[in-house]
């Protein structure tokens, strides 16, 4: 007979780690493509800090007022074809054209929105949000 000893001192000598390494570039892999998907959705703006907001050099300023109406640098606007129209024209005429609208605070998000949509269909993708500066000793 042959004669089979069982050493119990030979334990586990290593720990394995492909399993680790694997499921870490696996999720890596999940979190750089969710990363990318979540930053395509937002709307690229450049918003002004309402404590330190001045004077901004702009070339198409679009006013909503409370009922929605538009206004491009102070002209009226009566269709989003007319809106359309006129970014694409100053796009033209700069091609770094600054857009910045000022909407009344009783404007309602979705005719604000209507606007940055619009106003982005034409070609413009450098837009602000214009704000009034508060006064310092309001805002203690």
């Amino acid at each position: 007979m042959a004669n089979v000893s069982s050493n119990d001192e030979d334990g586990i000598n290593g720990i394995n780690v492909t399993p680790l390494v694997d499921v870490t570039l696996v999720l890596l892999i999940i979190f750089m493509v969710t990363a990318k998907l979540i930053a395509g959705h937002g709307v690229p703006l450049d918003l002004p800090k309402a404590a330190t907001a001045g004077t901004t050099q702009t070339m198409l300023t679009l006013s909503i007022d409370a009922q929605g109406k538009v206004l491009a640098n102070g002209q009226p606007v009566v269709s989003d074809v007319a809106l359309r129209d006129q970014t694409r024209q100053a796009l033209r005429q700069n091609p770094e054209l600054r857009t910045v609208i000022a909407a009344s605070a009783a404007a309602s998000h979705g005719s604000v929105m209507h606007v940055v949509d619009t106003v982005r269909d034409a070609g413009a993708v450098k837009i602000a949000f214009a704000a009034d500066k508060v006064a310092s000793n309001a805002t203690k």
